[in-house]
């Protein structure tokens, strides 16, 4: 075999795989690029007790739906700066907010009223929603990152509403 011939087979052998393989891997790991700041368009808060999500907050149109100790239900209107949205943004990037399941819910007993949370992160083509139930007996880990980013962003919408 000569010398060409030898890094012809070199090539066709090693450095072509090598060189699709990292095509297919870094194509896969763009397309499921973390969501980005420019990209974000709103946030869903709901909370409550069982399946009955009464407190509810919504970006995109401001509206802010709660029960308040008098268990009457307000309604007011809280616009959340850019700072705010970035900040929450660069918190749930931090925390990895994106790598939770979607499903932290305990299961099959729907007879005790627990509280359960629901946020949702919208962007223009993806979303990110995370349900976590109060008594989430899973991963704990998994639930101090969620249980952390719901009550940061409960933090941030009471700051806006006293503004």
């Amino acid at each position: 075999m000569s010398d060409r011939t030898k890094k012809i087979f070199l090539a066709v052998c090693i450095v072509f795989p090598f060189l699709l393989y990292c095509f297919y891997y870094y194509s896969q790991m763009l397309k499921n690029a973390p969501f980005r700041f420019a990209d974000f368009e709103s946030i869903v808060l709901k909370y409550g007790e069982g399946d009955e999500l009464a407190n509810q907050f919504d970006s995109k149109t401001g509206l802010y739906r709660f029960i308040n100790t008098q268990d009457s239900v307000m309604v007011d209107t809280v616009r959340l700066r850019k700072d705010d949205m970035q900040y929450l943004h660069g918190k749930a990037t931090q925390l990895g907010f994106w790598n939770l399941p979607d499903d932290m819910t305990s299961g099959l007993d729907s007879t005790k009223s627990v509280a359960r949370f629901y946020l949702q992160f919208n962007y223009k083509e993806k979303s990110k929603e995370v349900t976590l139930d109060a008594d989430f007996n899973g991963n704990t880990k998994m639930r101090d990152v969620a249980k952390t980013m719901i009550d940061e962003a409960m933090r941030v919408i009471n700051d806006a509403r006293i503004r």
